[in-house]
């Protein structure tokens, strides 16, 4: 699970598994990751991971709450339908579709992107034998 807050309020995302998923896994076991981003045509908020990452475009067509990698540098969260080839990483939670569009807001925002508790298992001591 990968935590998305914008706006005061925290987006639960569920990640796909695939190899884009886990590059951005790799991102945040660094720290939280802060990304400005654009509104894009009342269906989207979009903006730059400032680096490439791993690409497996498909022909889909999104649906609200759908995290996607895009140009294999952008972070887009739908919150209307686009059809278009795209990476899916992942898909928010805890949110209605009206609950995103309120949560997502008008014009631009920054998300800060952090991994959740659940996703990072706390790691076991092993004692010597």
């Amino acid at each position: 699970m990968m935590n998305i807050e914008v706006n005061g309020r925290n987006l639960r995302v569920k990640l796909y598994e695939n190899s884009s998923a886990e590059a951005v896994k790799e991102l945040l076991k660094k720290g939280p990751l802060t990304i400005p981003m654009k509104d894009y045509a009342g269906m989207e908020k979009f903006g730059s991971f400032g680096r490439q990452l791993p690409a497996n475009d498909e022909h889909i067509t999104t649906e609200a709450g759908d995290v996607i990698l895009s140009e294999g540098n952008l972070l887009v969260i739908y919150y209307a339908p686009n059809t278009w080839k795209f990476t899916r990483l992942g898909k928010v939670q805890n949110l209605s579709e009206a609950e995103l569009r309120k949560a997502l807001g008008k014009g631009s925002i920054t998300a800060t992107l952090t991994l959740s508790d659940e996703s990072c298992p706390p790691q076991k001591e092993v004692l010597p034998l």
